[in-house]
């Protein structure tokens, strides 16, 4: 299995860690004995289908800078119910009229949810309390009392309204944006509870939703393209190895651009030599530092 970010689809029902055992299994079976570095790069609920990221190699350290990433989401909206879960799999919690709901209402009711806001998280989130994740206490039946977080909804829009009983939501996002938390505290702004039946991630920056079955490999300058680029020399190479800097300059701009207003991420500069991102670089000082290495190149 070769070094790199894989584009592949999550069905309906699996776990995310489900796809991670997959690619441990095809990897032993192609290396037997040897050990090979996987993770995928950000979760995706049971319920939930669409694209998922898994990092292979030395691609595994690429992962902290997927957060800042644009994510897209289609999701269903349930009205009338509020579930514990967020999802269609909860207990109810609270149930409402949604009889006079339109859509004029419901443009309204977004609104206040756009750019950075504070949200807090389903209880049955991998939010960890304590050490372990929020799920595992909310399945013992212990009570979960999670703190808000900072989050930011760059666009939400409606597709489609099949009123009162559910409309079609597209967003985009930044990573740790909880689309059940939306959907939930929609349903508390208009006062009839809501809920999510589905939901889809079709898209997480330039990466496209590959759909059932396939699977896309990402390498070189498909690798965080959202980034500045330094080529790099054999020189460079060894000044980096020995913990020094270089030159910031020549500096290229990003391969991919974010979404018009969109926060800009703080993440590093890709160093590429020979063709392969081989170092993450931090400007400080007018100067690029080295923060992690990628043995082999990716």
């Amino acid at each position: 299995m070769t070094p790199g970010l894989y584009l592949t689809h999550k069905p309906v029902g699996a776990t995310s860690f489900a796809t991670v055992r997959a690619f441990q299994e095809e990897a032993q079976a192609t290396r037997p004995g040897r050990r090979t570095a996987l993770c995928h790069g950000g979760t995706l609920d049971p319920f939930a289908e669409g694209l998922l990221l898994m990092l292979v190699g030395p691609a595994t350290h690429l992962f902290e800078h997927l957060h800042a990433a644009p994510k897209v989401y289609e999701a269903r909206v349930e009205w009338g119910t509020e579930m514990d879960t967020g999802d269609l799999h909860g207990r109810p919690m609270h149930q409402g009229d949604a009889t006079a709901l339109t859509p004029e209402q419901l443009e309204a009711a977004l609104r206040p949810f756009l750019g950075w806001t504070d949200q807090i998280p389903p209880a049955t989130s991998a939010k960890k309390l304590g050490g372990e994740p929020a799920y595992r206490k909310a399945h013992r039946g212990e009570a979960v009392d999670l703190p808000p977080s900072r989050v930011y909804l760059h666009t939400a829009r409606w597709l489609s309204h099949d009123l009162p009983r559910a409309s079609i939501l597209e967003l985009t996002c930044r990573g740790g944006y909880y689309v059940r938390s939306l959907a939930r505290d929609l349903g508390r702004a208009l006062g009839c509870g809501a809920h999510l039946s589905t939901l889809k991630r079709t898209a997480i920056g330039p990466w496209k939703d590959p759909g059932p079955g396939a699977r896309i490999e990402q390498h070189g300058r498909d690798l965080l393209p959202w980034t500045s680029t330094r080529a790099l020399t054999d020189q460079d190479v060894g000044t980096l190895r020995q913990g020094q800097s270089i030159a910031t300059t020549p500096l290229q701009p990003p391969d991919w651009r974010l979404p018009p207003g969109y926060p800009e991420p703080p993440g590093p500069v890709r160093g590429f030599h020979q063709g392969k991102l081989t170092f993450l670089l931090t400007p400080r000082d007018g100067a690029l530092w080295p923060e992690t290495e990628l043995r082999g190149g990716v």
